[in-house]
């Protein structure tokens, strides 16, 4: 609980440098959280919490075991009232410090609040560990006995899965008291120092942020994007001590950690908050590595094909193809891209989806010490989602665009759930979001006018597609090797390069060739540092969607209703529940062929043009 915005999607640092002929690029209006830092409900919220967890405590520490049913109601009840506060204080917090990660004011904000909350509610941790003590039949007895508590049974037991991990009392409450000095401050770090990078390419005028080099790598002149991957470089290169020191020190902390909580795996974790089996992780994982020879190294040698040359440097990589006409999409047309492909789909979709752009819950623009990629944060159930882009206009801005659009009409829906059950576990959490993408695509695919624009349309699409499953999935073979090989002592930055390195070509193909200060880029992807294992989650969520987009096309009757269900469902049921109406089942290892299928029939259309 009381997390910050995570920093999500960032498979797509796709901005332009300039900014400008977009339109009036919306900011956020905070006001639903909080008119200000300083405003009056800021300190009543403060000291109601302080308040709030200390009458908690004293009502219910020790106290748990003797409970009957409508007693842990309400303890639950009370404890989402307390959660609903933190989150809100918090979401502000962070919300404005991700809008200027550089801005000290801000910077002092989020740290103070996150200083405040974490003393607040060190008295809560009992919560997790009483109730993780309670007898299975007891618990099973409660929960029976009372229809409204039972209602909570996805939390509780996703709590107890967590028992064999439990640690003592005291030091449950000491890792959660210095958690501000721990890992979020090396986050911290992280973000401002990546945040006030600036980049010299060649041929600018001024130095570019991170988000605008990026994605002059999409830029049509080839000596445009080799200038911009040589600028990242040489930046990554001149950071490289600290970005390593970040590294060594999350990765020990969480052997440290995983070892007092004898964690079988670095992965385990992540598999139980994400509430999904390890097998069907290593199903998912080796059916996408078994299939990159047919994914990513053919559609490669095709793209190597289309441009003329022999091999592809990594400059190359999101290169836009020799016919593909340079576009830059105004954000009013953006939006009605959107809009059209959620509105065709079902009305009640896009209906969910116009306050994000009326209401002030978009921050679109690129700016100097903004946090980089893009996220969809609920905030709290009792207030409404944020999305934050750094959009400047590509047509991989327009998908950003629909896809965390996605995340925020999931997010709305859920949000029926309730505080504690609203929450859904990573590997279900993208699916929203993909497939607002999948609509946005085979809307634009319908309406291609030419040859030549749909040929563009579906080789963009399936390099999103090999950025969501194919690079993300070698992201999380990388993490693993990480985390393996820390174990054996510290890591140089060559050891990291290495690593990073061992799974680029296997991933990406022979066509490729690798420049010198490549083996860097390793040190610029924060889901490393704010979420290890988070990746698979995109990859997860794709092969679910094109599975699903699959079943609607082959069955539209009623999808609709059955999938905004699954959706509003939140946390509140397993991926096996909420599939089954679909006639999907992820645990079955012959799922994940059928979404990698739709990438491999998609490049099967593209080699068909050549001929």
């Amino acid at each position: 609980m009381f997390r910050l915005p995570a920093l999500t999607d960032l498979r797509r640092f796709d901005a332009d440098a300039s900014g400008k002929s977009l339109g009036n690029l919306p900011e956020w209006d905070l006001s639903d959280l909080y008119t200000a830092p300083d405003a009056p409900e800021v300190a009543r919220d403060f000291d109601w919490l302080d308040k709030a967890c200390a009458d908690f405590a004293a009502k219910y520490e020790g106290k748990l075991d003797t409970l009957e049913a409508d007693g842990l109601l309400q303890c639950i009840h009370d404890y989402e009232a307390i959660d609903i506060t933190a989150g809100r204080l918090m979401s502000y917090a962070g919300l404005r410090y991700y809008q200027s990660t550089t801005d000290s004011e801000r910077a002092k904000f989020m740290a103070d609040a996150q200083d405040r909350v974490t003393v607040a509610t060190t008295p809560l941790v009992f919560l997790n560990l009483e109730l993780n003590r309670i007898a299975d039949d007891r618990m099973e007895a409660l929960l029976s006995a009372n229809e409204a508590l039972n209602r909570y049974r996805p939390v509780i037991e996703r709590l107890r899965a967590m028992r064999p991990h439990q640690l003592s009392d005291e030091l449950e409450k000491f890792l959660h008291d210095q958690s501000t000095v721990g890992a979020s401050a090396w986050n911290r770090l992280f973000d401002e120092t990546m945040a006030g990078l600036s980049f010299e390419v060649e041929g600018e005028d001024e130095p570019l942020p991170l988000e605008a080099t990026l994605n002059l790598l999409t830029d049509p002149a080839r000596a445009k994007r080799e200038a911009a991957a040589h600028a990242l470089a040489g930046v990554f290169e001149k950071n490289i001590r600290l970005f390593t020191r970040v590294h060594n020190t999350l990765a020990k902390e969480k052997e440290i950690s995983d070892r007092w909580r004898k964690m079988p795996t670095p992965q385990h974790g992540r598999h139980l908050s994400n509430h999904v089996e390890p097998e069907v992780v290593e199903a998912l994982r080796d059916a996408v590595v078994a299939n990159y020879p047919r994914l990513s190294h053919r559609y490669y040698a095709l793209k190597a094909k289309w441009l003329g040359l022999d091999h592809l440097e990594v400059w190359d990589r999101n290169a836009p193809l020799p016919i593909e006409a340079p576009r830059t999409i105004g954000w009013d047309t953006a939006r009605s891209m959107v809009m059209d492909a959620y509105a065709d789909f079902d009305p009640r979709m896009a209906d969910l989806a116009e306050p994000f752009f009326d209401k002030g819950w978009i921050d679109a623009g690129v700016k100097m010490g903004k946090a980089p990629g893009a996220f969809a944060h609920p905030t709290v159930t009792t207030v409404h989602p944020y999305v934050m882009l750094n959009y400047l206009g590509k047509p991989r801005d327009v998908m950003t665009l629909a896809h965390e659009l996605g995340h925020g009409v999931h997010q709305r829906l859920a949000a029926g759930q309730g505080e504690l059950l609203s929450s859904t576990p990573l590997t279900l959490a993208e699916t929203a979001s993909v497939f607002g993408e999948m609509l946005t695509f085979q809307k634009l695919l319908a309406g291609a006018k030419t040859q030549a624009e749909r040929k563009t349309l579906l080789a963009g699409k399936v390099e999103d597609m090999i950025n969501t499953v194919v690079r993300q999935i070698a992201f999380y073979d990388f993490e693993c090797k990480l985390h393996a090989a820390r174990r054996e002592g510290e890591l140089t930055s060559d050891d990291i390069n290495a690593l990073w390195m061992s799974v680029q070509a296997e991933s990406l193909g022979p066509v490729f060739r690798f420049m010198d200060g490549y083996e860097t880029f390793w040190s610029y992807v924060p889901h490393f540092v704010h979420s290890p294992f988070y990746v698979y989650a995109y990859a997860f969520g794709d092969g679910l969607v094109n599975a699903l987009y699959a079943a609607y096309k082959d069955a539209p009757e009623g999808f609709q209703d059955r999938y905004f269900d699954m959706l509003k469902a939140g946390g509140s049921k397993h991926h096996k529940e909420l599939l089954a109406p679909f006639g999907l089942d992820a645990s079955d290892p012959a799922f994940w062929n059928k979404g990698l299928d739709m990438i491999s029939g998609f490049i099967d259309e593209l080699e068909a043009m050549e001929e």
